[in-house]
């Protein structure tokens, strides 16, 4: 005869079975009401409910004689022995408790209290051409702090370099590599700035350059720049083996399908220099990268950087976006540069702020997805709205990346509502370490 399954037991069943529990004494004691079963054995029904068990009660206490005899033949204590162990929990008096009643009536357990700094975190970067160097100073801070380690990175445009950098310097020597390559990759952008540094950060654009752009290059009849050097580039300061990876830190690389305008998501197994090239090609002046016969532009157009699927895949419970491209500006633009100049900040931080607004609707339908943090370039550099995302001057370029150092710093330091600070004895070595680098 075939064995019938048991029925499964949801959460709501535990907790109201606990609750039965509790209504009739300790189940680890034996009480009265256990041994008149004994007396009169029945075949297997369901379980009484704890107001029927109650009611019985009184027929029980009535039979002194047949008590008697079980507690004789069962060794068992009398029941006046037995009631100081028996937890008692009085049931309403309009009758049994319902579900929401005894939820209600379980004590929550107190969450762990949050250590902060946060002991894993992922990262979400902003692209923004040079302005992504604020990016840079914030990553270098953050791996001055050896009690945070990261989880998952994702970035679009140039938020994706800065993104691949940081997973290979970590997946191919640590952190201090990581840094290095940073340093490595932003100072040979300021001392080799042309053209071709511009498109490969995804800064150009006919509003930032305040040049025009004419049709046939629009219309992408022609190429006026050759990839070959930007990919070389790449591919020697990244070591995408160490990006591939299955030990190094999850990676989410945004392009834009130039088909239908969605998000294309690259992972660690995909990312190649092409794929960055495609993430930071620029529609105004590139043809689009094709990978595997489709054709991308700028991720920063579909998802700028990707959050939702960074979240999906992270297992951090804090998340920290880093905002580089401005959403104030006083100035009212008057020329047609300044125009697509403004409208390219709007539609950026739309893109941004649809995926964050996401996040906080999950948020209010019961979910918990991680605590989001923004720090933004704006809030630290006065009037960067007015600069360009092209400005590859070394001072601006060390302005930014000095200011990114500060802006994380203070986070760091900072802890937020709800967080335990974590044992700083090695803050003075964390100070220490940061005034070598300033001073190099």
């Amino acid at each position: 005869m075939q064995r019938q399954a048991a029925p499964r037991c949801s959460n709501a069943t535990a907790l109201l079975s606990a609750a039965q529990i509790w209504s009739t004494g300790d189940s680890t004691s034996p009480a009265p009401i256990a041994a008149a079963a004994v007396v009169e054995p029945a075949p297997a029904v369901e379980a009484p409910r704890p107001n029927d068990v109650v009611a019985e009660a009184p027929k029980v206490a009535s039979q002194p004689a047949v008590t008697e005899l079980i507690l004789a033949a069962t060794g068992m204590k009398p029941v006046a022995e037995l009631r100081p162990t028996v937890t008692e929990v009085k049931l309403p008096a309009t009758g049994e408790r319902s579900l929401a009643q005894t939820i209600a009536a379980t004590p929550a357990l107190t969450p762990a209290p949050r250590i902060w700094p946060p002991r894993k975190l992922s990262l979400a970067l902003q692209g923004g051409g040079t302005f992504s160097a604020f990016s840079w100073g914030v990553i270098e801070r953050l791996l001055e702090e050896p009690g945070v380690d990261f989880d998952t990175i994702s970035g679009a445009s140039a938020g994706a370099i800065n993104a691949a950098l940081l997973v290979c310097g970590l997946a191919d020597g640590g952190r201090e590599a990581a840094r290095k390559l940073l340093a490595r990759f932003w100072n040979s952008m300021t001392s080799e700035a042309s053209f071709r540094s511009l498109l490969l950060v995804g800064g150009f654009s006919p509003a930032s350059s305040e040049i025009s752009v004419g049709s046939g290059i629009r219309a992408s009849r022609f190429d006026p720049f050759d990839l070959a050097p930007l990919q070389e580039m790449l591919t020697g300061t990244i070591n995408f083996a160490a990006v591939q990876d299955r030990a190094a830190p999850r990676l989410l690389i945004a392009a834009t399908r130039v088909r239908d305008g969605g998000q294309r998501i690259f992972r660690n197994a995909e990312i190649t220099a092409n794929i960055l090239l495609a993430s930071t090609c620029p529609p105004q002046l590139q043809s689009p990268i094709r990978i595997d016969g489709e054709a991308y532009w700028d991720g920063g157009f579909a998802a700028n950087p990707p959050i939702v699927s960074l979240v999906h895949e992270s297992s951090a419970a804090d998340l920290l976006v880093v905002q580089v491209t401005p959403t104030r500006d006083d100035a009212i633009p008057d020329s047609p540069a300044a125009i697509d100049g403004r409208l390219d900040q709007i539609t950026a931080n739309a893109v941004l702020n649809a995926e964050l607004a996401a996040l906080e609707w999950a948020r209010s339908d019961g979910l918990h997805p991680p605590r989001v943090h923004r720090l933004a370039a704006e809030d630290a550099v006065e009037g960067l709205a007015e600069q360009s995302a092209t400005d590859f001057g070394a001072t601006f370029i060390a302005m930014l990346h000095q200011r990114g150092r500060e802006a994380a710093d203070c986070w760091l330091r900072e802890a937020p509502s709800g967080t335990t600070l974590a044992p700083q004895e090695r803050r003075a070595e964390f100070d220490a370490a940061i005034l070598d680098s300033l001073l190099v």
